[in-house]
């Protein structure tokens, strides 16, 4: 069965009472089914993501969320289903939505929450990625944007201010630890004792967190920043203004670069959402 549009297979009352997952599933523009093979010559699954976007054309009429395994599921570019716990009911909904609202052309910057949702269940279950990860997010911290300022210009010292010393005040007094700030680059590094705080604290999260501290880590250039974010100290329009101190500095002195400074303002806010709401 095929709907018109995003919709539910179950009611939410048995959602809630006999449901453990949500499973993400297409409907085919045609009736019939073609059959090829499960791989391509190079190993590669060939499922609705990776289908998508090697053709960047809309194949699929529908998209909903169902609960039975009997769906034809949407499926993560490594051909695993895409399956969200239940307790991630938005998760669920947002990955639909994307889909649904792709028009003729693919857009992939459009699909945030699907590939982070893919990152989780494709990679950050295994033990061994996890520790590449958790390990590469603290090699990150020791370099940490927020924690290296600049004595100028005016408008510059004005931002750190305003965005990232609060932050830094409340690392240090909400898990005890002292985080280093650097005035040169040639003085990087925090104290052992605040990386292994952060270690511990890494070491607690599911792969859905790992996923969005992972890209929020990357997206803001900055480990803390990711953490508070996380942690929910801080929203996604207060990340992305202590992502862009440095950047709103220079605007503030040269103006905006069309094409680049507005590109970027909305794709922070894209990717840092995606993490907000996988995580809430």
């Amino acid at each position: 069965m095929a709907f018109a549009s995003m919709s539910c297979r179950t009611s939410f009352a048995r959602w809630r009472t006999a449901c453990p997952s949500y499973r993400l599933f297409t409907a085919p523009v045609a009736a019939r089914t073609v059959r090829g093979y499960a791989t391509t010559p190079d190993g590669t699954p060939i499922t609705a993501t990776n289908r998508a976007e090697a053709t960047l054309k809309r194949f699929w009429k529908s998209v909903g969320i169902d609960t039975r395994p009997g769906v034809r599921a949407l499926k993560t570019p490594s051909g695993n289903v895409l399956v969200v716990p239940h307790e991630k009911r938005l998760v669920a909904t947002l990955i639909a939505n994307e889909w649904e609202n792709q028009e003729k052309v693919l857009k992939a910057h459009a699909l945030p929450m699907t590939s982070l949702a893919s990152r989780a269940i494709d990679a950050l279950r295994e033990k061994k990625t996890q520790e590449e990860v958790r390990a590469a997010l603290l090699k990150y911290f020791e370099t940490d944007t927020i924690c290296f300022h600049g004595d100028r210009p005016t408008s510059l010292v004005k931002l750190q201010d305003a965005h990232w010393k609060p932050l830094l005040s409340w690392f240090q007094d909400e898990f005890g630890v002292k985080v280093q700030v650097h005035e040169s680059l040639l003085a990087a590094g925090q104290p052992a004792e605040t990386m292994a705080r952060f270690k511990d604290i890494l070491a607690t999260f599911d792969e859905w967190q790992l996923a969005a501290m992972e890209r929020a880590t990357y997206t803001t250039k900055s480990f803390l920043i990711a953490l508070a974010l996380i942690r929910g100290r801080i929203d996604v329009e207060q990340a992305a203004q202590a992502t862009h101190v440095e950047v709103n500095s220079q605007i503030e002195k040269w103006g905006e670069v069309e094409d680049s400074h507005d590109v970027d303002y909305h794709d922070v806010r894209r990717q840092l959402g995606s993490v907000a709401c996988i995580v809430s």
